[in-house]
This record gives C-alpha cells, sequence and structure tokens, in this order.
C-alpha cells in the first residue's frame, strides 16, 4: 500500500522497500502515476491517484510505492486547465515523462503526432525508468580534470562514430556506446585527450520533417536519461550501465568526455507540438511565453525557450548537470546556444543570469569544464563577453577568420594574426587564461574540413529543402574544382589546404577542437547541414583511414607534441595578457621585424620564445598564391643549435611533418615558404 511519500529529491528514487516519486506541478488539480509492463502497452497496469491533500507539499506531487523495483515503467497522467491564452495545457489524456526521470524507454509505435492531437496517447507514449545510480561498480573511477593546457577535443556523433560497416565493429554493436568503446584505441593513437559527444540526453528522433530523421539530437525530451537509441542492450536499464561502461573505458585511456547539453529549448516545440512531459505538467514554469500567452517565445529557431532562469528550472538544470557529473562521471559539458541561458523570464539579457552563476558555483562541479556556444539564434552574440569566471567559449571568430586568411581574402590577416595568439583583441579585457577561447575551424553544423576545401557552396538538396537550408557563408574554396575530382594538382592542394588548417587549430593558443573524421578528409558531399541524415552522409566511413593516412599522421604528431605543452600558466591562472608577455613575441613579414599588415598582404611570421620550455619558435604562414622566402631570427646567446624544421605542410609526406625529437636542422639565414602553407621551426633544447 503506498504511502504519502516525500517532495524531496525529485524523480524516482528507490529507497527501503519500494521508490518515492516527486514532481513539481503549480497548477495540476490532480495527478496520476501509471505503471505499464511494457513499452507499447495500450493501457497502464496499475495507476495511483494522488490525493491533493495528503500527496501534495507546496507545488509538488509526491508518494512512496512499496516493491517496486528498479526497471519499472511509469509515467503521469495530469489534471488541470488547458487555456492556452492563459499559458496552461492541461491534457489529462497524455502519457507524461517524469522531468527527473534517470531512464526513458521509447516504444516501436511511438508516434509524435498522436501526442499533438487529441485522444489517449498511452500506446505510444515514451515512458520513464526507475533507476537506481547507485547499482553500477565503478571499480575506482574518477574525474580526469586534465589540463586544459594539454586538452584535444574531438567532437564526435556516438552513432556515426562506428555504424559504417567499415567500423569492424559487430553489427549489433554498431552506432552504440558498447562499439565507442571498442575504437579507444584509435582515438588514443590518434591522441585525441577528451570526446566532445553530440546530445547523449534522450531526445526526439521524430522531431523533424516527415520522412526524416532527428540525427544530430538537438531535440531533448529528458535531462537525465541516456538516449537507448544508442545501447547495445535491449533491457530498460541498459542505456544506463552501458553508457557508464563507455566512460569508465575512456577514462581508463586518459580520455576525458565532455556532452554536448541542450537547455535552451525541448522537442515539445511550438504551439502546435506535441505534448510529452513539460508542456503537460507545467508551461508557464518551463517555457518563455510571449505576451500573446499561448505563443513560444522562439530564440532557439526551434519553436519554444526553456525559461532557464525561473528557479524551477535553474534547480531542474544544474540537478541534471550535478547527475551527470556524480553520477555518470562526466568531465565537462558544451552548451548549445549557451546565450539562452542569460535570458530572463521576459526574454530580455540578464546582466548577472541566476543559472550561469549556479552553474559555475556548484561545489560538486568545481573542476568541471564548461564550454559555451555563446550566441542564440535570436542575434545575441556573446563571444568574448559570456558571463562568468571559468566558462570556456566556442570562438566561431577563429572559424571565420581562419577560413578567410587560408582562401586568401583580402584584410583577413590581421584578424588571423590576432586569432593566432588566443584572440586578445576579445579576451584581453577578462584578464583569464588563454584556453578560454576554444579554437575550431569545422565542427558538426557546416562543412567538414574536406568539404570546406572541395566546394564553393553548399549541397543540400538530399536535406529535401530545395538547397534552402544551412548557411550560406561558408568561407570555403574548393580549389578550382566543385566536389570530387581525380586531378593530382588540386588534390594536393586540398591536402595541403586540410593539413594548414589542422595545424593553426592545434597550434594556436587556445583549446583546440577537431571534428570527428577531419583527420582522414571524412566527407559529407557538401553537405553542410546533415543534421536529418542517419546514412553514410554522416557516418565515419574507417576506409579513409588508410586512403589519408599522410593527413591521419599528420594530426597524430601535432597532438603528441600539445600533450607535452608546459601547464605551468594554467596552474597558476595566468592570464592570456601575462602570458604574452612572458613569451616575448615578435611579427616579421619576409624581412624581419617587418610584418605587412595592409590589407593585400597574405603572410606573416611570428617568432616566440617560451621560456618555461626554453625553446624559440618561428611559425611562417603564407596564404599567397606563390612561394616567398622569410629571413629567420638569430637564435641567439652565441648557441650553436641550430633552427630545425618540425611543419613544412609544403612539403610531401613524411617531411610534412616529423617527430620532435629527429627535426632536421636548417642551415642558412632563410626559409622558403611554399605556396599556402605552414612552417614551423624550434631552436634550443628544452624539455620533451
Amino acid at each position: 500500500m503506498q504511502t504519502t511519500g516525500n517532495s524531496s529529491p525529485l524523480g524516482a528514487t528507490v529507497g527501503h522497500g519500494g521508490v518515492n516519486f516527486s514532481l513539481y506541478s503549480r497548477d495540476a488539480t490532480g495527478m496520476e502515476l501509471l505503471f505499464f509492463d511494457h513499452q507499447d502497452d495500450p493501457k497502464a497496469a496499475s495507476v495511483i491517484v494522488l490525493d491533493p491533500v495528503f500527496n501534495r507539499t507546496y507545488h509538488y506531487w509526491h508518494v512512496f510505492v512499496p516493491d517496486v523495483q528498479p526497471g519499472q515503467l511509469y509515467g503521469y497522467r495530469a489534471r488541470g486547465p488547458y487555456d492556452p491564452g492563459q499559458g496552461t495545457r492541461f491534457d489529462h489524456n497524455k502519457v507524461l515523462l517524469d522531468p527527473y526521470g534517470r531512464g526513458v524507454v521509447v516504444p516501436k509505435s511511438y508516434d509524435r503526432i498522436a501526442a499533438s492531437q487529441e485522444g489517449n496517447n498511452a500506446a505510444t507514449a515514451m515512458k520513464s525508468v526507475v533507476v537506481d545510480p547507485s547499482a553500477y561498480d565503478w571499480e575506482g573511477d574518477a574525474l580526469l580534470k586534465r589540463p586544459s593546457a594539454r586538452t584535444i577535443v574531438y567532437e564526435m556523433h556516438v552513432r556515426g562514430f562506428t555504424r559504417h560497416p567499415s567500423s569492424g565493429v559487430a553489427e549489433n554493436r554498431r552506432g552504440t556506446y558498447a562499439g565507442l568503446i571498442e575504437k579507444i584505441p584509435y582515438l588514443h593513437q590518434l591522441g585525441i585527450t577528451a570526446v566532445e559527444l553530440l546530445p547523449v540526453f534522450q531526445f526526439d528522433a521524430r522531431d523533424c520533417p516527415p520522412g526524416r530523421i532527428n540525427y544530430w539530437g538537438y531535440a531533448p525530451v529528458s535531462f537525465f536519461a541516456p538516449h537507448p537509441a544508442y545501447s547495445s542492450r535491449q533491457d530498460p536499464l541498459g542505456p544506463v550501465d552501458e553508457f557508464r561502461d563507455m566512460v569508465k573505458a575512456l577514462h581508463r585511456a586518459g580520455i576525458e568526455v565532455i556532452l554536448d547539453v541542450v537547455f535552451n529549448h525541448t522537442a515539445e516545440g511550438d504551439h502546435r507540438g506535441p505534448t510529452l512531459s513539460f508542456r503537460g505538467l507545467d508551461n508557464k514554469t518551463y517555457y518563455i511565453l510571449e505576451q500573446d500567452r499561448s505563443r513560444y517565445a522562439n530564440y532557439t529557431g526551434t519553436g519554444n525557450t526553456l525559461n532557464a532562469n525561473h528557479p524551477i528550472v535553474r534547480r531542474m538544470i544544474v540537478d541534471s548537470l550535478r547527475y551527470w557529473v556524480e553520477e555518470m562521471h562526466v568531465d565537462g559539458f558544451r552548451f548549445d546556444l549557451a546565450s539562452i541561458l542569460s535570458r530572463g523570464e521576459s526574454g530580455a539579457v540578464m546582466e548577472n543570469p541566476p543559472v550561469l552563476w549556479d552553474i559555475e558555483t556548484d561545489p560538486s562541479m568545481a573542476g568541471v569544464k564548461f564550454i559555451a556556444e555563446a550566441w542564440d539564434a535570436a542575434g545575441l552574440y556573446q563571444v568574448g563577453s559570456f558571463i562568468g569566471d571559468s566558462w570556456k567559449e566556442w570562438n566561431g571568430r577563429f572559424r571565420d577568420d581562419a577560413r578567410s586568411f587560408f582562401r586568401g581574402e583580402e584584410g583577413s590577416l590581421a584578424r588571423f594574426a590576432d586569432r593566432l595568439v588566443g584572440s586578445p583583441e576579445m579576451y584581453r579585457h577578462e584578464e583569464r587564461e588563454p584556453e578560454q577561447s576554444v579554437n575550431f575551424v569545422t565542427c558538426h553544423d557546416g562543412f567538414t574540413l574536406n568539404d570546406l576545401v572541395s566546394y564553393d557552396h553548399k549541397h543540400n538538396e538530399a536535406n529535401g529543402e530545395q538547397n534552402r537550408d544551412g548557411a550560406d557563408d561558408n568561407r570555403s574554396w574548393n580549389c578550382g574544382v566543385e566536389g570530387p575530382t581525380d586531378d593530382p594538382v588540386v588534390e594536393k592542394l586540398r591536402n595541403r589546404q586540410v593539413k594548414n588548417f589542422l595545424a593553426v587549430t592545434l597550434l594556436s593558443l587556445g583549446l583546440p577542437m577537431i571534428l570527428m573524421g577531419d583527420e582522414v578528409r571524412r566527407t559529407q558531399r557538401g553537405n553542410n547541414n546533415a543534421y536529418c541524415h542517419d546514412d553514410d552522409i554522416n557516418w565515419f566511413d574507417w576506409a579513409l583511414v588508410a586512403k589519408h593516412a599522410d593527413v591521419h599522421r599528420f594530426v597524430t604528431l601535432l597532438n603528441e607534441r600539445r600533450i607535452l605543452r608546459d601547464v605551468e600558466h594554467e596552474r597558476r591562472r595566468m592570464s592570456l595578457t601575462q602570458l604574452l608577455q612572458q613569451a616575448d613575441k615578435s611579427w616579421h613579414g619576409v624581412k624581419l621585424w617587418q610584418p605587412d599588415w595592409s590589407p593585400q598582404s597574405h603572410s606573416v611570421a611570428v617568432s616566440a620564445e617560451l621560456k618555461g620550455e626554453r625553446r624559440l619558435f618561428y611559425m611562417i604562414l603564407n596564404a599567397y598564391w606563390e612561394p616567398l622566402d622569410f629571413e629567420l631570427p638569430p637564435v641567439g646567446n652565441g648557441s650553436a643549435d641550430p633552427w630545425r624544421r618540425w611543419i613544412d605542410t609544403g612539403l610531401d609526406s613524411p617531411r610534412d611533418i616529423v617527430s620532435w625529437q629527429t627535426a632536421p636542422p636548417i642551415s642558412g639565414y632563410s626559409y622558403r615558404a611554399e605556396a599556402r602553407s605552414v612552417v614551423v621551426l624550434f631552436a634550443g633544447q628544452g624539455p620533451g
């Protein structure tokens, strides 16, 4: 016989002899807890009607049910006013997910449309799963807390990484957390230190145009449950344990796990969307509404906007993050459209958004990596000004200026030179560490690196929107031929450009991120908005590892060097400004100390003395279409140690990059940088 239960903690909490259920709903007049035996059952096996007097404290509905075990499927039905003009959308016919549910099952007959229309949808609704997070042996695993100065982020898709038949993973494990485990040796050998997983929170794969699939996963319906479609196990508890198996295995290989999290909207969409959870429990609390309360504010471009700074939603966001850190051992988070979290209940930008400070100051998450995509779909752009002391930011200007520079765009040199040294133009005023800037040239949204150098225009016809979708400003250059080519001259140039982009990403001051497959020139066939394709447009083709072994080798040796970087500045919390002053850098043109910053200039060199490493570096960036001879700075101090060539993308593999210890000496007083190339020389006998 059930008892009153407790209002805290929220969700389904396994205790002695049963499970406590609790959820928030301010305006509900009645609540039912439904238990199901199977995910496709058209009718609940049992229903518990919560008494508004005995099973409600303040706005929390709660009950303790004895003998319930982990793995039990459940959902809610809420009674209350349906008055969209006043912001309420209760529908007692709809089965609702628990906002704090730790697991979710999706029936084979799941019907998003049925959740949008009148009538009972029990048979086709997602259900929550009772999970006991303590029932897992972590075997001593803990967060790695790797220094950001030695972090290399690899943005990847769990399913796409091993789904292709060429992966060599058994068919029942392709595209799963277990499949990813099998490929950890590849990541480790490549030198990756952190994987940034595209959304793994339970999302609605049907939240997309008819006939398509939401592949990327930016359509959350639960902020606590791992996506079950990425699990090779069929039981309701399988995804939770398999996800943790993956995290534990990655940690054993020294690789951190960063999750791409979506706290800016849900898959419930606009006023025409389905009632899956939040809309049917407390619409006015969970969403920012327009003055016309029947409509949703849309700062996300997806139909609705989560009311992130409401106290209840703030608590849910922080509780979610804390759960993934404490119970799932996640090392960090990348926040999709993070600027949404700066908006208050009216949509206005707040000077000190409570949710951001709640996240940053939570002691249980000290040392966790927080990365912001510091913009939203309504024009708010906060790169260089995002609120907080420890947030790192996707530097979209690094992406744009690197692309502009290497395609030979006039006026791009000065901007890119600033990006190369940590973007002090944007970050100097904050006196923050150089790793505040997350440097990247490509990500899931846009061209792959191969396509960036192979297409002048997007080719999104396969999306079914007449090529209208996706960004038009790609700053790409096809090297003379649109799309694939057998021309060896064009292919050689493309290969060089790919290496140029990889070199500056991994050598610039900041925290580097590369996209899954860029190290082997993975292509999406010119599609720059491949969100709706669960096929070989998105899947990693493992045959490319052999086909583009020279690029793979290039990335591996670049990564090998970064992992040896000095981290003293990070321990001392040295700012970007202090680091640049200590590095004693100088800019040069083809003549020493005579850089050409004119709009027509396409080349520059920079020298720096890294006192902590007792080394001199000289980096040449030549985006000009002809070779140029650059004078070499004197090594100084009467040292007989010559300049040594580590990288020259103008040379064929394996001379394009060599292991640090075998770099050949360079004679003479100048160095010829080939057209469209990057050269890195060093001198000195520092460690590593």
